[in-house]
Parts: C-alpha cells; structure tokens; sequence
C-alpha cells in the first residue's frame, strides 16, 4: 500500500511539473541575422530561422547550442521567416546537428535567381524535401497550450482583426508611406503567440508597406506584450514604420541587432516614443554610425565586434499568470515583468 501510495506521489508530481512549465524564448546570437526558439509549455518546440551560412557554421552551432540548453532532442518545427541568407542559410548545417520534423513557409522564394539568396533557397528546399508546409495569414501554428496565429505570409496579412484589435489607429494621421518592397522581406511570415495574457510577436524582416496595412487605418492587432523589433531593429527604415510600431504599445522589445546592423538612431528614436514601454533587451552592442543609442549594458548581450564576440543570448521565461522574467546570458541579470 506504502509503495502503490509513494509511486501515485510521484506521478502526482511530474504532472504537476509538467503543468508548471513555462514558456521559454532563447533569442539566438547570430551577428546580425534572424533566430529564435520557442519551447512551449507542453514541451513542443518552434524555431525561427537558422541564421548565416558561414564556413565554420557558426550560426547553426549556436543554435544548436540553445536547444541543448533547452533539453531538445530534435526540433519539432522550423519556420523560416524567408528566403535571405541570414535567415535560412544555416539550415544545411543545423539538419546534421538535430533532427527538424516539420518546415513552416510562406512558399517558394521569389529570388531564387538572385546570386545572393538563390543559393540559400536551393540549399533549404533540399534539406526540407518532402516535410514542408505552406502558411498563409490567419492559419494557426499547430502548437498545444497556446495560440499562435500567422499574421503575414507571402506578402499577404491577416483579412480581419484579431481579439483585442481592430480600433481606429490614430498614429495613421499623416503617417508616411512607402512603396511596396519587392523582396524577400516582404513576404516575410510572421506570427502571434498568446499565452494567457502575454502575446509575443515576431515578423522577421517584415517591410513597411505590409506593417502599415496591418496599422491602418485599423489596428488589426492590439496591443502586444513583448515585440522583436523587425527586420533587427528596423534596418536601414525598411521596417519600423511608426504608425505601427507606437499602436502596438509593447512593454518590452527585443532587438536581434548586430555590432553595425540595425538598432539605427531612427529605429531607437521610434521605440522611445513607444507608449508605456518599460524596457528594451539588446542582442549586441550598436556600433559604428549607430553607437549613439544603446541600452545598458546589463540588458545588452554581447559587447564586443563580431570577430570577438562569444555569441551569449536573451532568454525569456513566461508562466502562465502573466510574469515573464528576462536573463542577458553574458551577465546573469534579469528583470521580472507582468503582463497587462
């Protein structure tokens, strides 16, 4: 009876461990370009784009090295983002590292004839042969426990408002607009992922015209919790437009910057005049032309130019009443934040 007793105990409490999981967000190093991983609640795992192509593998080896951090033995799903190098050229490298289930896109890429990311492409579609499927805005990621609704694909955005969104967008008034971007970029696929009260967003490198078909003249998305600034931190103000940016009123932004790319003084003077913003969490140190605006140091990563840099992440760990806590891997620091 003792032993029927002890064994019902411990199976209580794995259940219970199992329940009390949190989801878990590891923004990658990978100097510049796109990769997150997600691990959910329920165990499942998520992983945004892979990083460069770079003769050492650098970028995939570093990925590699979140989803043992994480206790992964394969990764259940890769959702690449687009077709640019920086996004999907570690992939080659990452399949021989750990097993990849299922690959998530908008579709063919539209530069397969480009020199610089046709090679990328040709790369991906023969590791992803015969595992691939094609989102478009509005499907649902097929994660347990939470919902993760695809917002953009292919140039496309969602057709009506998600739940909380949907209010005129007075940031519309006079807002500048762009033409519509020809690349890569703008077919970017791009997600929502709400756990209770916390959404996440993630867009990749999603351009200015389709960011403000999403903003105006409706805010087809509310508000968001924590937001990954686009395109890594709104190169070069292909991204970032402020009509979309300030309507979103994220609490924090996470920018996966490298030493000289993205995170530009515009893109920080937009994020500044964010709405309620608490905070913001820096992969790298911006240097070069864009040295002038960074965060502190406890919230940036890593500090050092690429040839030295040791490529530490940003973690983030979300319970399911809302408190998220962020840690700089470099350091050890972290800071607790609740969800509104």
């Amino acid at each position: 009876m003792k032993k029927f007793i002890l064994a019902a105990l411990v199976i209580s409490g794995a259940a219970v461990a199992a329940q009390a999981r949190n989801l878990d967000i590891y923004w990658v190093d990978v100097e510049g370009g796109g990769a997150t991983l997600i691990v959910t609640p329920e165990g499942q795992s998520l992983l945004v784009d892979t990083g460069n192509p770079t003769p050492d593998d650098r970028d995939a080896k570093r990925v590699f090295q979140a989803t043992q951090k994480a206790g992964l033995k394969k990764i259940d799903y890769l959702l690449i983002t687009h077709f640019h190098g920086d996004h999907v050229g570690g992939v080659p490298a990452l399949a021989k590292l750990i097993p990849i289930e299922h690959f998530l896109d908008h579709g063919d890429s539209i530069e397969a004839q480009d020199p610089r990311s046709g090679a990328a492409w040709a790369a991906y579609k023969t590791v992803a042969a015969g595992k691939r499927i094609t989102l478009k805005p509005g499907d649902k990621l097929p994660l347990k426990g939470l919902d993760a609704l695809v917002i953009s694909s292919n140039g496309q955005t969602i057709a009506k408002p998600v739940k909380g969104g949907g209010a005129a967008n007075p940031n519309c008034a006079g807002a500048v607009q762009k033409p519509a971007d020809k690349t890569e970029n703008q077919r970017s696929a791009g997600f929502l992922l709400t756990y209770g009260k916390f959404k996440f967003l993630d867009l990749g490198d999603l351009t200015w015209d389709i960011e403000m078909q999403l903003a105006c003249p409706a805010n087809k998305l509310g508000t968001v919790t924590l937001f990954q600034a686009t395109h890594h931190g709104f190169v070069n103000d292909f991204s970032g437009a402020p009509a979309f940016v300030l309507a979103l009123k994220p609490q924090v932004v996470v920018v996966n910057n490298g030493p000289t790319k993205g995170w530009q003084n515009s893109a920080w003077e937009t994020v500044a005049k964010i709405p309620g913003l608490e905070d913001v969490w820096q992969l790298h140190r911006a240097m070069g032309p864009n040295h002038d605006h960074n965060v502190k140091a406890e919230q940036i990563a890593n500090l050092e130019p690429t040839n030295a840099c040791k490529g530490l992440g940003v973690i983030a760990s979300v319970g399911s009443d809302g408190k998220f806590t962020i840690t700089n891997e470099r350091t050890g620091f972290n800071k607790t934040y609740t969800a509104r």
